[in-house]
């Protein structure tokens, strides 16, 4: 900065700026709302959860190169994604953001697997930010299968989707079109290897859009690639490069499941329910054992109970569910055999643990999105 030619005024100058932006930056941290730091995950299968309720993932399961995103309090963002693969192949990667189950990484509190013909409503949202030197397509899946599991590939992958560049394509061939959601779509059907997959391929970009995921889960089932009888287990948000694809960003995804009973996304019945937790403490380490009753009139198939460790506690191992993350908020699901629970009987299960600091238990549970009653 050049210096004032004269410095008494420039003196002054500068200290009624100084002054100034002082009074700026104490009227702001009197006013605005403490700012959430990001999350940057580097790691191929590294996640992290945000608004207490969705998990995003880097996924980077189709090359060795490297994939950074940015998990933000609405969603994520692609910071480098190094390298390419052939466009006629898979991509690299699905970074994404889930409500649901996936690889036994539970969102926290989320009610999915739900039955499909017990789900009155599935409203979601999502917004995308594109960019133009990168070959992708923006995708939201849906998955579905015949018993709700929580681990593994499902039996159906319903793909949206919303935007592609370059010269890439839907697992399958193109099996004409269709009007779903209000919307017409280009229809592709096929097999990956692993399982069926019905895609639908917007005509131009889609940018924004909310939309009810049922509308997609039926025309599946309409289609032979589904049966009401079956479970919605997850719906992800998020993109598949094949080159580049760095500065891809969702910048909002929300996601509701509702069911006809009036239970905000439980499999069905009465989420009405008591928890029983008893620990087993020593120095540095604990055991829980949890016993969940079900005090509503009504069975509960299949269940997740969310809870939130204290700061310090980290899952080393569990038995009775699957419960994922290790620490934080986390949640734990049913296993196959102890997936119904009538009313009047119990679920039980446990984990074991370290900790730091001075030993505490969660202070309050939810089955099903349902808040319970501590035994």
């Amino acid at each position: 900065m050049r210096p004032s030619t004269h410095p008494a005024r420039g003196t002054r100058g500068l200290l009624g700026a100084l002054l100034t932006a002082l009074a700026a930056l104490a009227a702001l941290l009197t006013t605005a709302p403490a700012a959430h730091a990001d999350t940057a995950i580097c790691e191929a299968f590294g996640s992290t959860t945000i608004q207490g309720r969705y998990v995003v993932q880097n996924n980077r399961w189709g090359t060795s190169e490297t994939q950074c995103i940015t998990a933000t309090d609405s969603g994520f963002r692609i910071t480098q994604a190094d390298g390419s693969v052939p466009t006629n192949g898979a991509p690299k990667s699905y970074p994404s953001v889930f409500n649901g189950c996936h690889y036994t990484n539970c969102s926290p509190g989320t009610s999915l697997p739900a039955r499909l013909s017990s789900i009155s409503s599935a409203p979601t949202g999502i917004s995308y930010s594109y960019v133009s030197n990168a070959v992708y397509d923006a995708a939201y899946d849906i998955w579905l299968d015949s018993t709700p599991r929580t681990d593994g590939v499902n039996q159906t992958e319903i793909m949206i989707w919303f935007n592609k560049v370059g010269s890439i394509q839907p697992v399958g061939s193109p099996v004409g079109t269709a009007t779903v959601a209000g919307r017409s779509w280009q229809v592709w059907s096929g097999n990956n290897g692993s399982n069926d997959v019905l895609s639908f391929v917007a005509p131009s970009a889609i940018t924004s859009w909310n939309f009810d995921v049922l509308d997609f889960a039926h025309e599946a089932v309409a289609r032979g690639l589904a049966q009401n009888s079956w479970y919605l287990t997850s719906v992800q948000a998020g993109f598949e490069p094949w080159q580049n694809g760095t500065g891809l960003a969702v910048t909002s995804f929300s996601s509701t499941v509702n069911t006809g009973g009036g239970d905000p996304g439980g499999p069905g019945g009465s989420a009405a329910c008591t928890v029983a937790y008893a620990t087993n403490v020593w120095q540095g380490g604990f055991t829980s054992d949890v016993t969940v009753t079900n005090t509503g009139s009504t069975p509960v198939n299949g269940w997740k109970l969310g809870f939130t460790l204290p700061a310090g506690q980290r899952i080393t191992s569990a038995w009775g569910a699957g419960v994922t993350p290790s620490s934080g908020a986390v949640t734990a699901s049913n296993l196959a055999y102890n997936a119904q629970v009538p009313a009047g009987g119990k679920a039980s299960f446990g984990f074991q643990g370290t900790y730091g600091g001075t030993f505490a238990k969660p202070a309050g549970f939810s089955l099903n999105g349902a808040a319970c009653t501590t035994a």
